[in-house]
């Protein structure tokens, strides 16, 4: 980067939208994977889309690569910029800029907490589906750019299907307007998808058009306690016959997860007792309080009877249902109870009746490689996802060998290797395991249609 760029990016924004120096803050060159970068060349912190296409046209111009970033709370390095790189931080552009109930929809920035747009609909009686336990930090953008999933895909599906329209820059600083509002659309190439879950790569999104619902008059969770993973399935088509539209959630946990949670995270407590081999989190959610309270009571009354469940409590006050979302909330703390450079967490999906022949798989191979490894299981698995964290304390040199492992396994099982975490750099060398050559040549055409001098996120996803 020529040194007078940054003076000529500060007349096309302006001098408190571009950081140098000792005014970056760690928070640009740090995320929750790990260990700090090297700072950045500069901070740009732009407040408008016009912003954000001089920025590019710029960058792209002079050949200057871009780090785009939104709430940092990735898991795969995709957002931590390199020395030469400039972080794009769209943490200005955070605006709810519209909820219209009428249609169903709501227009933020790229730049606004999930959390925020959750606020914001509510105060008009509705909701975004979206959830995650980094709520409170993450960004619509970063949900896009990922194709995020979270607690409710059971019902709502993932990110991808809750997007009506995207405004986007491309690399040269073009902005396609694609900021539209209707469910129905067939007018060509739907240019959105491109953009979903790619990760930054093909363009900087900076205002969506979402989905949003009614919300829900009522919701009833259960904890419940099974004995075997062939009961949970049973358990899982169970609640779906039961509650039909009404199932939002269905979150299973491992034996190890639960135990450690309750035992290791302050502020957790444990409705059940921490011996049984698995836990189900079960929530229903309606309009008619009464009805949803006996669907869920007859599904747990059933399962009684089948013997699919030995235990379980019901939520009876939105503390209590809170209270048992706070377990299946709280993976983010209870991993910082740990040694990081001995734990590699893992977001993979897969068939769902395969899921305990996987994780005995994992449990035993990461053994041959450390005895005293563990591992700790929890997941979305009622759509397939799960979420593994290995740890081994006793060899922390071994991450890499523990890490081919568990993805040659996953592909062993035909799974993916990234469920919504997204591939980042961290997960590049393994790709190819849920992706064919030609589909990886593929994204690479279509990174050198609309990023020709290759300055949007290089690196992340693959090589070029």
């Amino acid at each position: 980067m020529p040194d007078w760029f940054v003076g000529e990016l500060r007349k096309v924004l302006d001098k408190s939208s571009v950081l140098t120096g000792a005014d970056i803050e760690p928070r640009y060159y740090h995320d929750l994977a790990g260990q700090p970068v090297d700072k950045p060349r500069a901070v740009v912190r732009p407040r408008t889309t016009e912003q954000v296409s001089a920025f590019l046209r710029l960058c792209h111009r002079e050949r200057v690569p871009v780090a785009t970033q939104g709430g940092m709370t990735g898991l795969v390095r995709g957002a931590l910029p390199n020395s030469s790189e400039i972080v794009l931080s769209m943490e200005r552009m955070n605006a709810v800029e519209e909820v219209d109930p009428l249609a169903g929809t709501a227009v933020a920035q790229a730049g606004a907490p999930l959390q925020k747009i959750h606020e914001r609909v509510e105060q008009e009686g509705y909701m975004f589906p979206i959830d995650l336990g980094a709520r409170g930090s993450c960004t619509i953008g970063g949900n896009i750019s990922t194709n995020a999933g979270g607690n409710r895909v059971i019902r709502y599906g993932m990110t991808r299907d809750l997007i009506l329209g995207l405004e986007v820059v491309t690399a040269n600083g073009i902005v396609l307007q694609g900021l539209r509002k209707h469910i129905k659309n067939n007018t060509g190439i739907d240019l959105k998808q491109l953009f979903i879950g790619s990760e930054g790569i093909l363009g900087v999104v900076t205002r969506a058009a979402l989905r949003i619902f009614p919300a829900p008059a009522e919701r009833q969770v259960a904890l419940c306690a099974l004995p075997s993973f062939p009961q949970v399935t049973s358990f899982l088509r169970m609640a779906r016959k039961h509650l039909g539209g009404e199932l939002t959630a269905f979150e299973l946990m491992w034996n190890e997860y639960y135990r450690l949670t309750v035992e290791r995270v302050k502020g957790v407590i444990a409705p059940l007792p921490t011996h049984y081999p698995f836990y189900v989190l079960v929530e229903a959610s309606g309009d008619h309080a009464d009805r949803i309270h006996a669907d869920q009571e007859k599904l747990l009354e059933a399962a009684i009877v089948e013997n699919l469940i030995v235990d379980a409590t019901l939520s009876n006050t939105n503390a209590s249902a809170e209270a048992m979302w706070r377990i299946r909330d709280s993976s983010g703390e209870l991993a910082r109870t740990f040694r990081y450079a001995a734990r590699i967490s893992f977001d993979v999906s897969l068939a769902i009746d395969r899921m305990d022949e996987y994780t005995r798989a994992i449990g035993a191979g990461i053994k041959t490689i450390d005895s005293s490894a563990f591992l700790i299981a929890f997941g979305h698995v009622g759509d397939g996802n799960l979420h593994l964290d290995v740890h081994h304390e006793n060899t922390p040199t071994k991450g890499e060998d523990l890490e081919r492992l568990v993805y040659q396994i996953t592909g062993g099982f035909d799974g993916s290797i990234s469920a919504e975490h997204g591939i980042g750099i961290l997960k590049r060398p393994y790709l190819k395991i849920s992706r064919t050559q030609e589909e990886i040549e593929t994204m690479r055409m279509l990174k050198r249609a609309l990023d020709p001098n290759h300055i949007l996120n290089p690196g992340r996803i693959f090589t070029m």
